[in-house]
This record gives structure tokens, C-alpha cells and sequence, in this order.
């Protein structure tokens, strides 16, 4: 058996990962016709069927998804080796863009975009604040930004930052008529509704010894960003429940108040988030070595 190229097999990972010759021939660069015929050549010349292909599908046979597992750890540890000499070679430079909910959009702009203009002058950092979870690939972004549990399984997470909880606040004000001592108490109190991009009102969770409850929380109010969900909360409005980051400000400065403290889930990681079958451009690796650096500055 001849050893397949490096190009073959970067090809067919594209495939086995998106399962679709379309959306992996618009991230190589070639025409899905070309990609099809490639696999077909690479199967025969490794002696197995890899693919499985039907009129609207296409998915890994058994040896396609073996091979798949030990190919993207490769391919990655490939990419590595190769950026690692990228300073070598001058000035890193490009555009890499970012998909990311607006709450942690606002921590890149104060925390890594200065360290990025300061170290890469010739970067463009491109953010697109987006709440719904998408494909970053197919929608053209090289990164993204997200919760480390909401990261899709086939993709390389790298945790920066401090973790994120979720609390709920309210202001003295609002207090002063009384405060929840159970999240059941909640139903009798005013509470910001949480829309989210899907539509569809978020129910408030919490958790104490293991014990898991959801809440239908509802008030005078729903609003579908953190940031206003805080100033309604600090207006007197009602409970919000938001994450920690939105109203540490406001926390500080005791404008608002924590509540249900025990009954709150267990911080979240945030992490940025890009394929791991694909190369990483030098502006991404530049992007990435400075979220690094803020994991590592943070407590």
C-alpha cells in the first residue's frame, strides 16, 4: 500500500468531521466533485472504505472514524510544530475572526484586544458578538467563544480566564419588602425574565448538595442581554439572575446584592474554541498564545 499524502488525509478529515463533501470543499478550497473523487482514490489506495456516501449523506464507516481519531490529534500536534517556528520567519500578521456572546465579547476588548495591538500590531482581530451557538466553520469565522460545556466535541477547546458563575441579584431597594430564602420562594417575587436567542424564556437553575431544581422565573420585565438585565436589577425592577462577570460592578460598589448564594451552580469554564483538523493561521495561533496569557494572570 503507497502512503497516502499529508493534502489526502487533511482532506478527509475535513469530510469525516463536517459529513459533508460541500461544507469540507468550501473550507479546502476545491470543488466537491474533486474532494469525492480524492476520497474514492485515497480508499482504493488504502485497501478500505472509509465513507460511507449516500444521495444526501456521507458519514465515517468504522475504519473512518478510527482513522479519524488518531488523524486529528496528528494533524493538531503538526500544526503546533509548525507555529512554533512562525516567529522566525517576521512579523505575524492577518485577520482572524472571532465569534463570541456579547457578555464575554466586552472581556476580549478589555483584556486580550489591548495585548493583542500591543505584541501583534499587524492583526486584525474581527469580533462578531453572536448569542446563538452556530457553526464557525461553515459561517466563516477561524474561533469561537463559549461556555467549555457548549463547546461541539469535534473542535479544540483552550480555557482562558477565570471561570463564570451564575448568581442572582437584586438591589437594596428591591430588599427592603424581603428576600427568598428558597429558589421556591422565588414565584413571589419579581423576577427579569432571561430570553434567549433561540426564543425561548431561560429557566433558572440551581443546585445545593447535589440536589438539581429549575425555575420558571417571572416578572414585569424580560430582556435578552446581561448587561441591561443588571441595570433593570440595580433599578429596583426585580431578581436577575446573570453571570457574575455582568454585575461585579455593581456588586463592588453595593448597588446590588448576592441572593441564594448556596443554591448556585458550580462555576463554568470559558474557553476558546477552533477546529482541530484544520491548520491554525498564525494570527489565530497569535490570538490563542494571548488568551493564554490571561488564563495565567487571573485568579
Amino acid at each position: 500500500m503507497s502512503r497516502p499524502s499529508l493534502n489526502d488525509l487533511t482532506a478527509f478529515v475535513a469530510v469525516a468531521s463536517h459529513r459533508s463533501f460541500r461544507r469540507a470543499a468550501e473550507e479546502i478550497g476545491t470543488a466537491p466533485s474533486t474532494l469525492s473523487h480524492a476520497m474514492r482514490a485515497l480508499e482504493e489506495r488504502m485497501g478500505v472504505r472509509l465513507l460511507n456516501r449516500t444521495t444526501r449523506s456521507v458519514s465515517p464507516t468504522e475504519a473512518g472514524f478510527r482513522l479519524l481519531g488518531r488523524l486529528q490529534p496528528a494533524l493538531a500536534s503538526l500544526d503546533e510544530a509548525l507555529d512554533s517556528v512562525v516567529g522566525f520567519r517576521g512579523n505575524v500578521a492577518g485577520t482572524v475572526r472571532i465569534n463570541a456572546p456579547r457578555l464575554v465579547a466586552g472581556l476580549l476588548v478589555r483584556e486580550i484586544l489591548p495585548r493583542m495591538a500591543e505584541r501583534y500590531p499587524d492583526v486584525t482581530v474581527d469580533i462578531v458578538v453572536e448569542g446563538r451557538l452556530i457553526d464557525i466553520v461553515s459561517s466563516g469565522f477561524d474561533a469561537g467563544v463559549r461556555l467549555l460545556g457548549s463547546v461541539p466535541k469535534d473542535m479544540i477547546a483552550v480555557p482562558f480566564t477565570r471561570p463564570l458563575m451564575f448568581i442572582c441579584v437584586a438591589s437594596p431597594a428591591y430588599l427592603e419588602r424581603g428576600a427568598p430564602g428558597t429558589p421556591e420562594e422565588l414565584r413571589h417575587h419579581h423576577c427579569i425574565g432571561h430570553r434567549m436567542p433561540s426564543g425561548k424564556l431561560y429557566r433558572w437553575e440551581f443546585e445545593r448538595a447535589g440536589q438539581e431544581l429549575v425555575i420558571d422565573a417571572s416578572g414585569p420585565i424580560v430582556l435578552d442581554d446581561e448587561e441591561l438585565m443588571v441595570e433593570a436589577a440595580i433599578a429596583g425592577m426585580g431578581i436577575a439572575y446573570v453571570a457574575d462577570w455582568a454585575a461585579e460592578t455593581a456588586l463592588s460598589d453595593g448597588r446590588l446584592r448576592k441572593l441564594l448564594t448556596a443554591w448556585m451552580p458550580s462555576p463554568e469554564g470559558v474557553a476558546v474554541y477552533y477546529p482541530g483538523h484544520r491548520a491554525v493561521p498564525p494570527a489565530l495561533r497569535a490570538f490563542l498564545d494571548a488568551a493564554k496569557d490571561l488564563r495565567k494572570k487571573k485568579p
